[in-house]
């Protein structure tokens, strides 16, 4: 049973909010601040929670500045409220270390079911992070022993093209390993779960970051050796040398999904193609990662350690469809010498 310390300077948010989290069985305590400084007041004497939910906007000390000091002395993680107009603040926020965020309800009297399941969802694969055992490199390797064909595989020697999935934490991981680009010789594809909007705020981000140009994909762009970001709501698929936008159903309840990404990555780049699965919750990307490891490609997932969520990795580990596990350190090493 998690307990959650909920952060907001409206009474009314506060109130309806918590009604909401006490009725989650996941749940067992809700207790309330008003602003930045009052939480971290109230951590100062008790700081045995599972997870902080924040807004952003507040007088007295700002959601930003209490993450921060957060980051700096506790390790509970932090979702982030977060309101439309507060995009670029919403990606700092990331970057300094929240673990998500989840769009404040537009209509605090008719708050939709489905924001209360994202919410739901968000609390137990964050709190739940640790709750199963470490799967190491050691699995994969013996894994990969008893295959005669992927025994002795090796990183690609021949890449034209680089494939990114993730998800929940994943804006920080990208941040962390875009950043070390300085150029790329090959086109980087990136799937992150986003909603409509923030993702060309992240990719003006990643672009402000990188040494190599990072843009939000559009449809029937032409792919260049640079880096695409998919945008929230639509699918990202590559058809010959274009890059294609759908709105086709949510695939894992989610719009982008990374296995359309991958399955169409495969089909056109085949052996030629590195793919990169980092932390989120689920298990998208798996299907799209057995279609890579087919066609010959290499796949590398993030380890439990360094992930917010392990479950995308985990779920690709777990169906024999990686090559590798490796660090967030590691991987941002490996994609600057691959691309470059």
């Amino acid at each position: 049973m998690n307990r959650i310390l909920m952060v907001d300077d409206s009474a009314f948010m506060r109130k309806v909010i918590s009604d909401i989290l006490n009725k989650m069985p996941s749940v067992s305590t809700v207790r309330i601040a008003r602003n930045g400084q009052n939480c971290l007041d109230i951590l100062d004497a008790d700081n045995d929670f599972d997870l902080i939910l924040m807004d952003i906007e507040m007088p007295v000390m700002d959601g930003l500045s209490a993450l921060r000091q957060i980051k700096k002395d506790y390790s509970i993680p932090v979702v982030m409220l977060s309101a439309v107009n507060d995009q670029a603040v919403t990606i700092k926020a990331l970057e300094y270390g929240a673990a998500d965020f989840i769009e404040k309800p537009v209509n605090l009297m008719e708050i939709q079911d489905e924001w209360v399941r994202e919410l739901y969802a968000k609390i137990k694969n964050i709190c739940g992070r640790s709750s199963k055992p470490q799967v190491s490199a050691r699995h994969i390797t013996a894994a990969n022993s008893n295959n005669p064909n992927r025994a002795h595989k090796k990183r690609n020697a021949k890449l034209q093209a680089v494939v990114i999935g993730s998800s929940t934490g994943g804006p920080k991981a990208l941040l962390e390993i875009i950043k070390g680009v300085s150029h790329t010789n090959v086109p980087v594809f990136i799937v992150q779960h986003m909603p409509a909007g923030f993702t060309r705020t992240f990719s003006e981000r990643l672009n402000e970051e990188s040494g190599a140009t990072v843009v939000e994909a559009s449809d029937n762009m032409l792919i260049k050796n640079q880096i695409y970001l998919c945008p929230g709501n639509y699918h990202m698929t590559i058809q010959g040398d274009r890059l294609k936008l759908d709105q086709r159903p949510k695939m894992h309840g989610t719009r982008p999904a990374v296995d359309y990404l991958f399955e169409t990555a495969a089909a056109h780049y085949g052996a030629d193609l590195t793919a990169f699965i980092l932390t989120g919750m689920g298990h998208d990307g798996t299907a799209g990662l057995q279609t890579i490891m087919d066609e010959g490609g290499y796949v590398i997932a993030e380890d439990q350690e360094s992930c917010t969520v392990f479950g995308m990795p985990r779920s690709a580990i777990e169906a024999h469809v990686v090559d590798e596990v490796l660090s967030l350190h590691e991987i941002g090493k490996i994609l600057q010498t691959i691309v470059g």
